[in-house]
């Protein structure tokens, strides 16, 4: 059985880096069978992180096929894969999209992660689309059982570990790029 996700908007008061309050509504991913589950999990996983009174906003299905987290990685894109086939009585080429989240620092590295969840597809796909996603965080359901328990300590894991940026120098000239490299 695939995850149904759900989008769960909530509405808190969240110290600023200026050390003021300010009243956002934040957007959470939860893991959940229904909206009363989603609901439950939600106030469960946000009264851990929230000392203060918060408010459950929205909450929505989300069409998200797969999510992955990735180590060194502080956000979250959405991408959308088209997956090619050729339907043989008409003749004609089909696509069918999918959504993934996936967890990555910009686009570039959002694209090359989506790369690398597809490549054991066997069939053909085109990735038409990448957007950052508003999404905070996402709380996967897991069982509590000692196999889920090793998946849950993975994906919190990749989920948690803080990006790594490397220093580069700016020697202030421009790099010529021959057409051989951009072909």
């Amino acid at each position: 059985m695939s995850a149904i996700w759900y989008e769960c908007k909530v509405k808190y008061r969240k110290l600023q880096e200026t050390g003021e309050q300010k009243l956002v509504t934040e957007p959470y991913l939860v893991d959940a069978i229904s909206y009363t589950e989603a609901e439950k999990r939600i106030n469960e996983e946000m009264g851990a992180y929230v000392s203060e009174e918060f408010k459950i906003t929205n909450i929505k299905v989300c069409n998200y096929a797969e999510i992955h987290p990735f180590e060194n990685a502080d956000r979250w894109f959405r991408s959308k894969v088209s997956l090619v086939s050729f339907d043989e009585e008409s003749g004609k080429e089909r696509k069918a999209n999918m959504y993934l989240l996936i967890q990555a620092n910009d686009v570039k590295e959002a694209y090359d992660n989506t790369v690398n969840v597809m490549k054991d597809t066997m069939g053909d796909y085109t990735i038409p689309a990448i957007s950052e996603s508003l999404i905070m965080d996402v709380f996967p359901y897991f069982s509590g059982e000692e196999s889920d328990l090793e998946a849950l300590e993975k994906f919190n894991t990749l989920k948690a570990s803080k990006p790594v940026y490397e220093e580069v120098e700016d020697s202030g000239e421009f790099l010529e790029i021959s057409e051989e490299a951009t072909a």
